[in-house]
């Protein structure tokens, strides 16, 4: 692989009866190119990590809206600044509380284990979530949103866009989201 040269120029010095020895050197050459063979191959053989993508199924006709039982409801309000707002049960008959995208994770799970501990444990009584995203949230909340929605398991959500209530308007509004 690798050559060793030696030069051959081992003259006798003026006044000097020894010869003076060579310092050797060490031709790299091939090794580079072995080298550089080596990352190519690596580098064309290695399956890079495939996105992995959710898929969201929005009908396209109006569906007749459905009753959704306010004890098992959750609705999502996607505010300005990474907030959000959640209640649960009817807008205006529950106190709604201020949250941020860092504990939107606890506040699933405490209310799916609250809705399930009212329900007598019941898996046919599961939460149901509704995701509000308002004109002030941004692509990346509402991603995150349903990203933890994946999480935490729960078993149904909707997404909600077009139909913001005048009581979740008033509220963002008072609470400057």
């Amino acid at each position: 692989m690798a050559t060793l040269n030696v030069p051959q120029n081992g003259q006798a010095m003026k006044g000097k009866n020894r010869t003076r020895k060579a310092v050797p050197s060490v031709d790299l050459t091939a090794m580079v190119d072995l080298a550089f063979l080596l990352i190519t191959f690596f580098m064309l053989t290695t399956s890079l990590s495939k996105s992995q993508a959710m898929e969201i199924a929005k009908p396209v006709i109006n569906v007749p809206s459905q009753p959704y039982p306010a004890s098992r409801t959750v609705t999502l309000l996607l505010g300005k600044g990474n907030h959000i707002v959640w209640y649960r049960g009817e807008a205006g008959k529950s106190e709604p509380q201020k949250a941020t995208f860092a504990t939107i994770h606890e506040v699933l799970n405490r209310n799916k284990s609250a809705i399930a501990k009212t329900h007598g444990n019941d898996p046919s009584k599961f939460m149901v979530v509704i995701i509000k995203p308002t004109e002030k949230s941004t692509y990346k909340n509402f991603v995150d949103a349903l990203d933890e929605m994946k999480i935490t398991d729960v078993k149904s959500y909707l997404i909600d866009d077009g139909h913001l209530l005048k009581e979740d308007a008033a509220l963002l509004a008072k609470l400057g989201l």
